[in-house]
Order: C-alpha cells, then structure tokens, then sequence
C-alpha cells in the first residue's frame, strides 16, 4: 500500500521547448526558459532538459521544425518524458500535432499558468475567477480536448437534431462561461459595495512581478499573515489590512503578481480582484533587485497596469532585496558600457532616481534593511493625498 501512495505522488518529468526568433535572442530565451523551468517547479513537475531552435517564425503545424520535433521526441522516449512544455501559447492543431508526434501531455505556458493558478486559489472567488479563464482556454481547443464533458440532466434528449458530441460539449462550456460570468458580476458587485464601505481612508496598493516580495513587505507593514513561499504566484486572493504610520491610517491591499505572457483571460477573469489596484490612490511598485532581468520585469508590470487603466498612478518604486544583489568589479581598462552584473548598488540608486519620475527606495523586507526609510517615504504620500482630500482635517499630522 506504501509503495502505491509513493507513486501517487510521483513528480512528473518535463522538457521544456523555446523558440529564438527575429525578436528574442539566445541569451533572452535562455532567461525566459529559466522562468518556465520556475513556473514547472512551481506546478511540482521535474524539468529535464531544454530544447532551442532558431527560426524566423513558428512552424504552423508543430511551432518547431520536424528535425527539432524528432530530436524532442527521442529524448522523450528515452528518458520516460510524462509532459513537454513550449514557451509561448499554441493552437489547437498545433497541440495536436504534436502530441501525435511525442505521444506524451503537452503544455502551453498559457495551460501551465492556469494549472498553477488552479493549485493555488484558495477562496471561492479565486476558484470562480480561475475556472472562468481555464474554460474560456478550453473552448478554442476542445477539437484536441474532447473529453465526453459531464452530461447533466439525463444526457438522454440533450442534444439537438445533428448534434455531435464534440458540439454538446462545446454548449456545455459556453453556458458554464455565461454562469461563471454571472457569478462573477455578483462578486464583483458585492465588493464594490464592500469598498464603499471602507470610507474615504486613503487606498495603497502593492504591485509588481510575480515572487518579488509583495506579501512579505505586506507582513511587515500590517503584521499580516499573508502566506509566503519562494515560488511563483504563492497568493491569489487579495488581502487587505488597515495600517497606521505614526498617527496615519491606511488601507494596505496585496494583490496578485503579473508576469510575462500573462494570459489575458487571467486579466479580464480577475478585473474584481484587479479593481483594487485601478481605485489605489498609491501603489508600490516593487521590483526584485536581485534578479537579472528586472528591467524587463518592471516593463512587463507597467504594461499589465496600462492595460487596466493604472498606469498614471501616484508610485513608488520599492527595489527589494539589496541583500541578495550582487555585481562583479569591472576591470580598470575595461572600457565597456556597464551592466547590472557590475553596476554596485549605489551607482544603480543614483541612476534609477535620475531617470524615473517616480521616487525609488530600496529595501531588504527579509532583513528590514532601509525600512524606517520606507515607512517615512510611504507616511509623505499618503499625507499628501490625505491633505487634499481632506483639507480641514489635517490636525492629524
């Protein structure tokens, strides 16, 4: 009996597949595949080994070329491969295909998105939100997902004259959608009642990239207990707590992370969820200054706040982590541009404080380094924003 609760619990072995085209290059896909091989881990699968190929666009039947495919499919096969997973979203045909092919799983990084946000929906309306997303997923490919969905009501007169039963389980899906959606505007209306009833207490907002410490500044600042974990989206439901700065008071909201390819059924299934950052009257834009590709994290948040109407948002960048950052010393007749691998931390201060308009900090919220410096940053703003609001009332401050 031991030995079958032991397979049960087997990871799953994984390839992961990328494709450099015209737009990505070796070094940029090989930082992409490092998040993919995150988002795997995360899922809980074991990843084996990374397949590349350069190509000016994506194959239309298979997304890489049939020499490519037959090297994936070897290794496969050689090494008892449960799943193979491809950077980018592919099409019904495609997945098919493929499958046909490596005769094993495959997934998109849309699919394993959504695998994990399932894992991790706590509340009933995470798991509403979520499952919305996953059948609005399903529907475009159900010629390759036909699964024979449950038939409710008898299944016996279900079907319409003609109908097949891949065409069923399309209606299936469609009015799961349209009640999901239904339950959802209930929800969402529920909260925006619950938001009222917050009052005119001004509102901040923690945003960012996936797994840059949101809800660890979150615990520090409101003594929450918002679960932690190194992994990719370890909390879904937003969490809000009242916080008070010397004699201040505030409403401190921890949201979902955003992440690159974030899949836009995500956005819109979450709009209630993301409501609390589009009515913040701050946000704290927080930043992992550790990781190398930052940048292009702090690109991928602001488009994500753009594509929610919370772009023009009072901010604050919080570059967290500065114990975990690094740099290598250039050489003294080194002559090249620097890098953030050898770019030290105060060089990177002055030069993300001279070209943002928005003020920086930076922070360690695992140690509580710079954290005094923080609560005053965030105690200014939200006096100023309270000020305005309430102009006759500043007795407070």
């Amino acid at each position: 009996m031991a030995q079958n609760i032991e397979t049960a619990v087997q990871k799953e072995k994984v390839v992961l597949v990328g494709l450099i085209t015209g737009k990505t290059d070796e070094t940029r896909m090989g930082e992409y595949l490092d998040e993919l091989e995150f988002l795997v881990e995360t899922a809980g699968g074991i990843p084996l080994k990374r397949f590349t190929q350069k190509l000016d666009r994506p194959d239309t039947r298979t997304f890489v070329g049939s020499g490519k495919l037959e090297e994936i499919r070897q290794y496969v096969v050689a090494e008892e491969v449960d799943l193979v997973v491809f950077d980018d979203e592919l099409g019904a045909s495609q997945i098919k295909n493929i499958e046909k092919v490596l005769e094993v799983r495959i997934l998109d990084r849309t699919n394993l998105i959504l695998d994990i946000f399932a894992s991790r929906a706590r509340t009933a309306h995470a798991k509403t939100q979520v499952e919305l997303a996953q059948y609005e997923y399903l529907l475009p490919r159900l010629t390759r997902m036909w699964t024979h969905l449950e038939r409710q009501q008898g299944g016996i007169g279900m079907r319409g004259p003609g109908e097949t039963e891949i065409e069923t389980d399309r209606r299936i899906i469609r009015d799961k959608i349209s009640l999901l959606k239904k339950k959802l505007e209930l929800i969402d209306r529920q909260m925006v009642e619950q938001r009222k009833s917050r009052g005119n207490m001004v509102r901040v907002s923690l945003v960012g990239y996936t797994n840059v410490g949101k809800s660890t500044i979150m615990n520090r600042m409101a003594k929450a207990e918002v679960f932690v974990e190194d992994k990719l989206f370890a909390t879904l439901d937003t969490t809000i707590r009242k916080v008070v700065i010397e004699n201040l008071p505030f409403l401190l909201t921890d949201t979902v992370g955003f992440i690159r390819k974030l899949p836009h059924g995500l956005v819109e299934s979450f709009k209630s969820t993301l409501d609390e950052v589009r009515e913040a009257d701050l946000l704290l834009h927080v930043v992992d200054i550790s990781h190398a590709d930052f940048e292009e994290q702090i690109n991928v948040v602001n488009e994500t706040l753009s594509e929610i109407g919370a772009a023009d948002k009072p901010t604050i960048m919080v570059f967290n982590k500065m114990d975990a950052y690094t740099w290598k010393t250039k050489d003294a007749d080194d002559l090249t541009e620097a890098t953030d691998e050898n770019v030290t931390l105060e060089e990177l201060r002055k030069t993300w404080i001279a070209k943002s308009n928005a003020p920086a900090i930076f922070i360690s919220a695992k140690h509580k380094q710079n954290w005094d410096a923080l609560k005053t940053l965030i105690y200014q703003k939200v006096k100023e924003i309270h000020a305005a609001r309430f102009p006759y009332n500043n007795f407070l401050y």
